[in-house]
């Protein structure tokens, strides 16, 4: 039986039965080099020499945690919570339609920002959304509703836009596709990304229009206690500053890693955030964000054994002629294993370089245009990260709506998302690739 294949249906068994995704991924890659009828010490050597295209990511990661926590301990997002807050509790008349969809629109703008603009990741959740809670009780707005936004702005920026994480998200892309034996440019990826994007808005418009538009109820309990930090117009100004380094650092280098040193390096000079604390806060936010990294050094150490063992070749080799040339059952196939895989690991930037490896040689063999790949595999990586229990871009949202224990992670986070964003993309990403 084909190695790359048992390789993948272990490491997909492992993470479904819910062992750690970094140790799946190592004994998927194990077993499959040692099936293939490699050594031990080649299989080790492969994932050894695969680790290091994962180091400047999770790097990356790192630092833009540090960024996340020290922004928190400016005080401005709760800052600007209460003064939301306090907006509302103001209104006697009972009446909160305008401030529920200002609060709604300021939420999704927040969530956007953290993926592009001010690349915080899901770092400003727990920070914003436990002060809410109490209005959001009050509005009777439908936690689904908040959660289905939240998934919605962690994950359409950066599979659109190439900034922040999306910077990230399309170099992944196009480095995975150029190991894999196709060349593309990265100005290319916006494009091929944008009808797998339409999808996850129509998503968006069915639940909040439609699907959670209705008031429910839920318990009042006593609000949620975090810790406040005085606030100045010089704080206030500082953490612009900080802001702008960091997006102006990112720009002018293409680098992350350059946008994060810029910005913690404003925090800490202009005393925004004191250096006092510097230690504790780069720590707290490396820890935060250091998972995912590992995630992805373990995927790209899958991948090198993947491609040591030669069987991809014989894996495309026989799906295309059990297939022919049929491009639309070619995508759905490529769609549908994007989905179980970015499922069980629950990260799109640690599948791409697993699925590139498995994607571009079938894809360039049933004919499929450079466009189209970039499509498929941009929407395979992001299939799971919108509907995975194990995707931070549902684990996020759930930290923050249940911190009062109100709010159930699978019920009300994964199976909405699941629903309202994986369907549109497998169907808009299927449509991308038959069009492109």
């Amino acid at each position: 039986m084909n190695a790359v294949l048992i390789a993948v249906l272990i490491m997909l068994v492992l993470s479904l039965l819910r062992v750690n995704v970094v140790i799946a991924l190592l004994v998927g890659a194990l077993s499959g080099g040692l099936i293939a009828g490699l050594s031990l010490t080649d299989t080790l050597t492969a994932i050894t020499e695969g680790l290091g295209g994962g180091a400047t990511i999770a790097l990356s990661y790192a630092l833009l945690g540090g960024f996340a926590v020290a922004i928190s301990r400016t005080g401005l997002p709760l800052w600007l919570v209460d003064k939301l807050v306090d907006s509302a509790n103001q209104n006697k008349s009972g009446n909160f339609g305008t401030i529920k969809w200002f609060l709604l629109a300021a939420i999704l703008l927040m969530s956007i920002a953290s993926q592009n603009i001010i690349p915080i990741h899901i770092a400003f959740i727990p920070l914003l959304i436990p002060p809410l809670l109490p209005l959001f009780n009050k509005m009777k707005i439908d936690r689904r509703l908040i959660a289905s936004i939240l998934t919605f702005g962690l994950t359409a920026p950066y599979i659109l836009l190439p900034y922040g994480f999306g910077a990230l998200f399309h170099d992944i892309i196009a480095t995975q596709m150029e190991a894999a034996g196709m060349t593309i440019d990265r100005s290319d990826i916006p494009m091929a990304m944008l009808i797998p994007t339409a999808g996850l808005v129509v998503g968006l418009i069915v639940a909040v229009f439609i699907s959670y538009r209705k008031a429910r109820d839920y318990k009042d309990t006593a609000a949620v206690e975090v810790e406040r930090v005085k606030v100045t117009p010089m704080t206030i100004l500082f953490t612009i500053l900080a802001l702008a380094a960091a997006l102006a650092g990112q720009l002018l280098t293409e680098s992350m890693i350059i946008g994060a040193l810029a910005g913690i390096a404003v925090l800490f000079a202009t005393r925004a955030v004191r250096w006092s604390e510097s230690d504790r806060v780069l720590i707290e936010g490396m820890q935060m964000m250091a998972f995912i990294g590992f995630v992805m050094i373990a995927a790209n150490g899958f991948a090198s054994v993947m491609t040591a063992t030669g069987d991809v070749e014989t894996l495309v080799e026989g799906t295309t002629s059990a297939i022919g040339n049929n491009q639309a059952l070619a995508a759905l196939l490529m769609l549908v294993v994007g989905l179980v895989v970015t499922l069980g690991i629950g990260s799109s930037f640690a599948t791409i370089p697993i699925i590139a490896t498995l994607f571009v040689p079938f894809a360039m063999e049933v004919g499929f245009s450079p466009m189209a790949i970039i499509a498929l595999i941009g929407t395979a990586g992001a299939l799971g990260d919108a509907g995975s229990p194990a995707s931070d871009s549902t684990l996020g949202p759930t930290s923050g709506l249940n911190a009062d224990g109100q709010h159930n992670h699978i019920w009300d986070t994964t199976v909405p998302t699941f629903i309202h964003y994986n369907i549109p993309l497998i169907i808009f990403g299927w449509i991308a690739a038959m069009i492109l």
